[in-house]
């Protein structure tokens, strides 16, 4: 080839593809990681809610509820953690052919989910 041919190189084509495709399984692995800790802080609500349940009429109640608290809290700092991690791995990526999730929309579904976290708790404190 000459400099001025405009012909690429079929290895090099193929290569950035792969490089391409490669980016975009990335994006798609960061979405279903984030997804995976969303499971996460959902467990860890869902344990809060069992000992609750386990432990109800467990005296003092202030115990039960304490360490359904724990859970609670572990739940909302998972949300907030893979919320930032997701956000700043896909700024890290390019896009070729793949459409990922918006960075907002992530932090909307943590958001949500922290707030049901945080009523859950209210309402364990209240019962």
């Amino acid at each position: 080839m000459q400099d001025g041919d405009r012909e690429t190189d079929p290895k090099t084509d193929w290569a950035e593809r792969r490089t391409d495709w490669a980016e975009d399984r990335t994006l798609l692995a960061n979405e279903r990681t984030f997804a995976g800790w969303m499971r996460t802080g959902m467990a860890a609500l869902a344990v809060a809610l069992g000992l609750k349940a386990v432990f109800g009429p467990f005296e003092p109640t202030w115990i039960a509820k304490a360490a359904a608290t724990i859970f609670i809290v572990t739940a909302l700092l998972i949300f907030a953690a893979s919320a930032r991690e997701a956000r700043r791995a896909q700024s890290r990526i390019t896009s070729h052919a793949a459409e990922a999730q918006s960075t907002r929309r992530m932090l909307v579904f943590a958001v949500l989910l922290s707030v049901g976290a945080l009523a859950t708790g209210a309402i364990l404190w209240l019962l």
